[in-house]
């Protein structure tokens, strides 16, 4: 379960942040997490249960968004959204395809109080 460890990277940063800003609890974290990176939002909430006790983020919502994945075929340029596995080109059928979201993970803002 690489969520922990995500985790413990994301309360890091928004603790920090938090801090910085006077904060004296964090109240919401959005993160945006492509569906390609196969993080699994549940973990993320149990990750920050666990981890978050004691810190500025106790009892903090998660809020996760999870673009699809989006190509473009490199041969005619067609963009299009497909899952995980079906890259091919929907147009010209070609499997050359650079992919454009849904690889995403980072930290989107935080809500706290002061």
């Amino acid at each position: 379960m690489h969520e922990l460890g995500l985790m413990t990277g994301i309360l890091k940063q928004v603790e920090q942040a938090a801090r910085e800003a006077g904060a004296v609890r964090i109240t919401c974290i959005r993160l945006v997490a492509g569906e390609m990176t196969e993080v699994l939002p549940e973990a993320l909430e149990f990750a920050l249960e666990a981890l978050g006790a004691g810190t500025l983020a106790e009892g903090a919502t998660l809020v996760v968004e999870q673009p699809r994945p989006r190509s473009r075929c490199t041969q005619c340029g067609y963009e299009f959204e497909h899952d995980r596995f079906h890259w091919m080109c929907p147009v010209c059928q070609a499997l050359a395809t650079e992919l454009l979201a849904g690889r995403e993970l980072y930290i989107k803002d935080m809500e706290i109080e002061r």
